[in-house]
């Protein structure tokens, strides 16, 4: 049990582990059922129950309304629709048609109306539909990504609300039976039986613009930052990442800004123009009120409206002109213009330090009383000072070695070798190495069926680990910049190079933060960057073309046998990929 005080924090008598949610929401007449209420449930309420007794109470608040559907209900509607038997279901298209047909009682749905009705009384906000599983957000592994979340619109009348509810609920409950959270159960010896879904409603934080619905600011933020851009940068340094609209885009491969705490300017890609062009955010996410449904928008389709919504875009937006490889500030703007415009968020840590104070007290907060890395998701109005904290999670830990040395190799021994974004990890005789060509990615177009083969070489080669190697940010929704893979795709590699090719606009995504890489830090599966053409960076292409492979399920997937070493070095951030005996090597 804890037992000690913080300043200006009164004492908390239960722990983390221990903490039982479901009185949390019991209390306040937000839980439906006799069931739990999951993982992501529980760190809300911790959260608020920490809040509560702190001076951050009148800084941080929580959604509005967060209804939480427990256990028990998802249990019994497999039940009484004959669906116990989708645990062992292995037929992910089966699973998905025969939880369609299931049916919601006639007393679940007079529940489901009266958690509308809670919301009509605050002015019926869109809803944020959300997975809460029992081993969701769990100190030993975070099953980030690994769920679904849907939002409504929650307009019209009570049956189209009732249907979208509905829908939600289904779509999330299903996603506990997808390939990914089943392959990434069995890697971790978890039963697929132990496992149940709870699923919070929560109203969404945001403001409504002339029927589009979105915060102006969603983020993440983590205590401790396992993948360094920089030695100036410590573990301990905490780490915001932030984009505009709707979040989704912070938590995936997307263009997130990340500002490391201690060192806000500090931009992992690089303060070249055209790196920060290749890692900003141009397309944001919204709630369409009028359609009903969650959109995406153009940036640059958009200014207008924003200009007259947002009185300070100069914080968020600069242009690019790719004519000169320059940066413009936005009072350049001009609807003639050609110019990209980028949400890159220039010297927004300078204008906003309310928010960079704030997050870093509520990390130091947070960690003490969990005593534990913490990892929550939050909205912010920079007008308002609004600051929501919508999720808080233990941050799995990073099982990182000590230091490693880099061998000095022969050159043409190398294969890869990067310079940033290294954390110590080595591994050694990898028979195995699987490169993505990236102009037989592009030439081929396929994107699916390029993830598709990388899928299936990585069932095959199960209990045996090897290298993956490809262009641009792997996992990113947009095939164009990367290969979209899912976790399940390459949940059994060591070590996953992202190599550059900048005349075909593929770039790494150094950002630290999102679920992808959370996924490879649960499953300590190293990283490597890799910049083409630049100093202290090698790619092999050569070799690669010239040494002897096998062709995978797609014409860009190459399989080499070989004896394969990875090192990985964090304080001189050095990373290297080689092969051969390291035997005959000599060390610096």
């Amino acid at each position: 049990m804890l037992s000690y005080l913080l300043t200006g924090v009164t004492e908390i008598t239960t722990d983390f582990l221990s903490y039982k949610a479901e009185e949390y929401y019991k209390q306040r007449g937000w839980l439906l059922g006799e069931g739990r209420c999951g993982g992501k449930s529980k760190g809300l309420a911790y959260a608020h129950t920490v809040l509560l007794a702190s001076d951050l109470n009148d800084k941080v608040e929580l959604p509005f309304l967060s209804h939480v559907v427990s256990t028990e209900v998802f249990e019994d509607f497999l039940h009484t629709n004959g669906l116990d038997g989708l645990y062992d279901e292995e037929d992910w298209e089966s699973v998905q048609k025969r939880l369609a047909g299931g049916v919601f009682s006639d007393g679940l749905k007079r529940d489901l109306e009266r958690i509308l009705a809670d919301f009509e009384k605050i002015g019926s906000p869109p809803l944020v539909v959300r997975s809460s599983s029992l081993m969701e957000d769990a100190v030993d592994l975070a099953f980030a990504g690994k769920y679904d979340s849907f939002f409504s619109a929650n307009i019209r009348g009570m049956e189209w609300r009732m249907a979208k509810l509905e829908e939600c609920m289904r779509g999330v409950w299903v996603s506990m039976f997808n390939p990914s959270a089943r392959k990434y159960r069995t890697k971790h010896g978890k039963a697929h039986h132990d496992e149940s879904m709870a699923v919070i409603i929560q109203s969404m934080v945001g403001k409504d613009r002339r029927n589009i619905y979105y915060p102006k600011l969603a983020g993440t933020i983590f205590s401790r930052i396992f993948r360094r851009p920089s030695p100036r940068i410590q573990k301990e340094d905490g780490l915001m990442c932030i984009c505009f609209g709707i979040g989704t885009r912070a938590v995936d491969r997307g263009a997130a800004r990340s500002f490391y705490l201690t060192n806000p300017a500090l931009r992992p890609s690089g303060n070249s123009p055209e790196r920060i062009a290749g890692s900003s955010q141009e397309f944001f996410d919204y709630i369409d009120r009028n359609e009903g449904e969650i959109r995406t928008g153009f940036v640059r389709d958009w200014l207008p409206a924003f200009a007259e919504n947002h009185k300070d875009l100069d914080e968020y937006i600069e242009f690019y002109d790719e004519d000169s490889n320059m940066l413009l500030p936005y009072s350049f703007f001009s609807a003639q213009s050609s110019n990209r415009p980028l949400v890159s968020f220039p010297d927004f840590h300078k204008r906003q330090t309310y928010l960079f104070n704030l997050a870093r007290d509520l990390i130091r907060l947070m960690e003490s009383q969990l005593q534990l890395p913490v990892d929550m998701e939050f909205t912010y109005d920079t007008t308002s000072r609004d600051f929501r904290l919508v999720q808080l999670r233990p941050l799995t830990h990073f099982q990182e070695m000590s230091r490693v040395e880099i061998p000095v190799v022969p050159k043409d021994q190398e294969i890869f070798r990067g310079d940033r974004m290294v954390s110590n990890g080595r591994l050694r005789h990898i028979p195995y190495l699987v490169y993505v060509e990236p102009l037989k990615y592009l030439s081929e177009w396929d994107p699916a069926g390029a993830a598709r083969a990388v899928g299936m070489l990585n069932d095959k080669l199960k209990g045996t680990r090897y290298i993956l190697a490809g262009p641009g940010r792997w996992g990113s929704r947009n095939p164009a910049i990367g290969v979209p893979i899912q976790y399940g795709d390459i949940y059994n590699c060591g070590c996953l190079v992202e190599l550059s090719a900048p005349q075909f606009n593929f770039n790494p995504e150094l950002s630290y933060g999102s679920h992808f890489f959370l996924d490879m830090d649960s499953d300590n599966i190293l990283y490597l960057p890799v910049f083409a053409g630049q100093s202290n960076n090698t790619y092999a292409s050569d070799w690669l073309d010239n040494t002897p492979y096998e062709i995978g399920a797609h014409p860009s997937v190459r399989i080499y046998k070989g004896d394969f070493f990875v090192y990985l070095d964090g304080e001189s951030e050095e990373g290297l990929v080689c092969y051969d005996k390291p035997g005959d090597w000599g060390m610096k």
